[in-house]
């Protein structure tokens, strides 16, 4: 009986007994409309589908016809990356646009084969193809694991686990992908087959080779980079002010595609079957039914593993690019659903001997410039990748290789940060130059694999020694420490605060593994607390609501918070961000506040003001080395305007505390609205 009444009493008065009970009753009530919930989630058709205008269809129409013209040469010249055979390219671009229309929630981003995948992917097939396997098993292996990866973080939404990369990792990691895909292609574009794998071979080879290079081939690939460079500067020069200029500059590729593969039907056509006979070697693109297998277990066994790389990389560009479209067009994102999409397309893909897909920056950029109104344009991108696949396969043999090189090269080289990004980084901080460094010199020269790793080790050995040589303030006979205390006190929350504004504390060092957390977390508490006022410079009505994940995610905070009428909420005009607890900011920080400053006024309306207060120096300090990214400004010092307000994204005021903060804004209120009595008063004697 003792034991049954310690057991008895333990329950009652166990804390963690109760709040496990508690926690399960409550997940039990609301576990209905939140399955419910989840499932309509997952598939965000069935939100914005029923809110379609008709109108719209045109530019859906458009763009898919686009982005399908555009993939072909594309997917074809990624595979060739990935060392598949090309038409498995095509294999992998017919599903992703479909799907994405179903389980997508940005109505630009293009989904396909990419260049940085392709590299990724041929590393593993270098290695796995010595045991026996084709190209196309190992790359539809990669694509398995790349799918149950980005399925595991996103029905998980463990996504924030990708914030563990930072974005001076990823620019170095991206850069050296670029420049080891550009060599790559090399050899195709001077016609020698000899040269060896690694940068430094590669570059070694290619010189030393140089001299016994095939004419005709270099004449067809510097021809298509000749004409590709000259299509794309047209369309910057006067894209806008012609739309036949502005497709043939997007539809680079293709026209290039079409003029060098007539070429080479016409001259090596009437050579014979044997390839050893033509000019310049060709695709070969060989006719390919579409057909579903089960890739081979012992084989997943090995690329399992091996497929983080890709993985990682995949997920981190198509979230990024996601995000920024999302911005740029002022609608909402959902990261975690763009996993499971991304999760679901690859695990699919692989049962057709298909390369990993991800979102695509150059599809997307044209999607978005073709004025793209839904996700529904994929159907018609689909369309056209499965005309290509059945009837273009004979037109598609005759493809030059060092045509396809060309394309990749002229694609990956905007990918190539410049000088002046990572000049930035070392002004801002030197360890995330580090880490810059570190990810672009070890994946140029030794793997991509082991590039990112080991980048990724560095910044989270220095993240720990940092905290683990935290240095203390000390506080004497010989230190003011009642002026340290009466600084201190005065950092604190006014007494009273109006409805329009809200103070924000960020009380932890703010860098790459909680920059976006703390961003989303103060933009969920503006849009559940104050309304919207989205202003006409922000873009159209059609641009921002066609989407629902938006308004449905406002909705879920204002009913977690106990908000029922939204008609009541006030609008924001200031926000204050209190740094006192802030001592370490790096580079990701300061892009995502640039992001923060852009997405509150977006939806704040240009008029709001931000500012900054209790910033300690060495953390304003790195603010001021980001110029001309940021421009801070004395609380005390009029900002150019005159009326005490910032108009500039980049510019804000910032004051001691928080009081002051609040205090000289309403201080310039008490004072514009003086002005304003006085004219009326001038007004009314004349």
């Amino acid at each position: 009986m003792k034991y049954v009444d310690g057991v008895k009493h333990s329950l009652e008065t166990d804390v963690t007994w109760h709040r496990t009970f508690s926690l399960t009753k409550r997940g039990a009530r609301a576990l209905p409309r939140a399955t419910a919930e989840y499932l309509e989630d997952k598939f965000p058709i069935i939100g914005w589908l029923p809110r379609y205008d008709y109108r719209w269809i045109l530019n859906d129409v458009i763009a898919g016809l686009t982005l399908g013209i555009m993939l072909i040469p594309q997917s074809l010249a990624y595979a060739k990356i990935a060392t598949m055979p090309v038409q498995y390219g095509l294999m992998s671009s017919w599903l992703p646009a479909t799907l994405y229309a179903f389980m997508g929630t940005s109505k630009d981003l293009s989904t396909g084969p990419t260049s940085l995948i392709g590299l990724l992917t041929a590393e593993v097939v270098a290695d796995l193809t010595k045991e026996g396997y084709t190209a196309q098993q190992v790359g539809s292996a990669v694509a398995m694991g790349m799918g149950i990866y980005s399925m595991i973080l996103g029905f998980l939404k463990l996504g924030f686990l990708l914030d563990f990369v930072s974005t001076p990792i990823l620019n170095g990691f991206i850069s050296a992908v670029a420049i080891v895909i550009g060599l790559g292609q090399v050899d195709s574009l001077i016609g020698e087959e000899d040269v060896r794998d690694g940068t430094a071979h590669i570059i070694h080879d290619v010189f030393s080779m140089l001299p016994e290079a095939n004419g005709y081939t270099c004449g067809i690939g510097f021809g298509s980079i000749i004409l590709l460079v000259a299509l794309e500067q047209i369309g910057k020069r006067w894209g806008n002010k012609s739309k036949i200029l502005f497709y043939l500059s997007i539809l680079r590729a293709f026209i290039a595609l079409l003029v060098f593969t007539g070429i080479s039907y016409a001259v090596n056509k009437p050579r014979g079957p044997d390839t050893d006979n033509f000019l310049f070697s060709v695709a070969e693109v060989e006719k390919t039914v579409i057909t579903a297998e089960v890739t081979d277990a012992k084989l997943f066994a090995k690329a399992f593993p091996r497929a983080i790389a890709p993985f990682i990389a995949a997920a981190l560009e198509h979230v990024a690019i996601a995000r920024a479209f999302g911005n740029r067009n002022n609608y909402v994102t959902d990261t975690s659903q763009e996993l499971c999409y991304l999760g679901l397309v690859n695990l699919i893909n692989s049962f057709f001997h298909s390369m990993g897909v991800g979102g695509a920056m150059s599809r997307t950029a044209v999607n978005s410039s073709c004025k793209v109104r839904s996700p529904l344009s994929g159907f018609v991108t689909t369309a056209v990748v499965l005309i290509s696949i059945y009837e273009l396969t004979g037109a598609l043999y005759w493809i030059p290789k060092a045509t396809l090189s060309a394309i990749v090269i002229t694609a990956i080289w905007p990918l190539i940060g410049t000088w002046r990004t990572y000049y930035n980084y070392w002004r801002t901080s030197l360890t995330d130059f580090i880490a810059a460094m570190v990810a672009f010199w070890v994946s140029l020269f030794v793997s991509t694999e082991i590039g990112i790793g080991a980048a990724v080790g560095w910044m989270l050995v220095q993240t720990l020694l940092r905290q683990a040589f935290s240095r203390v303030t000390q506080i004497g006979a010989d230190t003011p420490s009642e002026l340290a205390r009466s600084i201190d006190d005065s950092r604190g929350v006014p007494n009273s605060i109006p409805s329009d504004t809200r103070i924000y504390k960020i009380n932890e060092s703010l860098f790459f593994p909680n920059a976006q957390r703390v961003k989303q977390q103060i933009l969920d508490s503006l849009q559940t607390h104050h309304s919207a006022q989205y202003s006409s410079i922000n873009g159209s009505e059609a641009e921002r609501t066609w989407s629902v994940v938006g308004e449905r995610r406002i909705k879920k905070l204002r009913r977690a918070a106990g908000v029922h009428d939204a008609a009541d909420l006030p609008p924001i005009r200031l926000v204050v961000l209190d740094w006192s607890r802030v001592n370490h900011f790096d580079v990701t920080a300061c892009l995502k506040m640039r992001e923060f400053m852009n997405e509150v006024r977006k939806y704040a309306g240009p008029d709001v003001e931000i500012r900054f207060a209790g910033m300690a120096n060495h953390v304003r300090n790195r603010f001021d080395r980001a110029r001309p990214a940021w421009n801070l400004i004395d609380g005390a010092t009029l900002p150019n305007n005159g009326d005490g307000k910032t108009s500039k994204v980049e510019e804000v005021r910032v004051f001691n505390s928080v009081s002051e903060a609040v205090t000289a804004f309403r201080y310039n209120d008490v004072e514009r609205a003086m002005e304003e009595k006085m004219k009326t008063e001038r007004k009314e004697e004349a």
